[in-house]
C-alpha cells in the first residue's frame, strides 16, 4: 500500500520507487518476477481447494464439526485472503508504474510539440514582421520609381 501512496503523491520517494521497478523490470527481473506470482496463484489455489475439501467434509457429516477443521478452515480463509490481496496489489502497482511511465513520454513529447509550435509561431511572426518592412519597402521604391517616371516625362517634355 505504500508503493501505491507513493505513486500518487509526487515526492522524491516516487522517483526512488519508478527507477526501482525500471530496474526489476530490466534483464532478470520479469522472469523472477513471474516465477513468484505463479507461486503465489499456485499457493492460492491450494489454499482454495484445501477449503473446499473442509467444508465438503462438514457438509457430509452433519454432525458437530470439529474444532481442528475450523481452525484449519479460518487459516486457509486468511491465507487464501493474504494471497489474493497480495496478487491484486502487485498487478495494481505493475499497472500504475505502466500508466506513470506512459505519462512521462506524453509529457516529454508534449513539451517537443509545444516547443516546435513554439518556434513556427516565432518564425512566422518574424515573417510577418519582415513581410510588412518590405512591403513598406516596396512603397517606398514604387513612389520613388513614379517621381522618376514624372522627372523624365517632364525632361522629354523639356527637350
Amino acid at each position: 500500500m505504500l508503493m501505491i501512496m507513493s505513486f500518487l503523491f509526487k515526492t522524491p520517494l516516487r522517483n526512488l520507487v519508478i527507477i526501482s521497478l525500471n530496474a526489476v523490470k530490466r534483464g532478470q527481473g520479469p522472469v523472477v518476477v513471474k516465477t513468484v506470482a505463479t507461486a503465489l496463484v499456485v499457493m492460492l489455489c491450494s489454499a482454495l481447494y484445501n477449503m473446499y475439501k473442509i467444508r465438503r467434509r462438514s457438509l457430509e457429516s452433519v454432525a458437530i464439526v470439529d474444532p481442528t477443521e475450523q481452525v484449519l478452515l479460518s487459516n486457509h480463509v486468511l491465507q487464501a485472503s493474504l494471497l489474493g490481496f497480495v496478487l491484486f496489489l502487485s498487478l495494481v502497482i505493475d499497472r500504475l508504474h505502466h500508466y506513470i511511465r506512459q505519462l512521462r513520454v506524453l509529457r516529454k513529447s508534449m513539451e517537443t510539440a509545444k516547443s516546435q509550435n513554439r518556434s513556427f509561431e516565432n518564425n512566422k511572426n518574424i515573417n510577418s514582421v519582415e513581410n510588412k518592412a518590405l512591403k513598406e519597402e516596396i512603397d517606398e521604391l514604387r513612389s520613388k520609381v513614379k517621381k522618376l517616371e514624372y522627372e523624365v516625362e517632364a525632361l522629354k517634355e523639356a527637350t
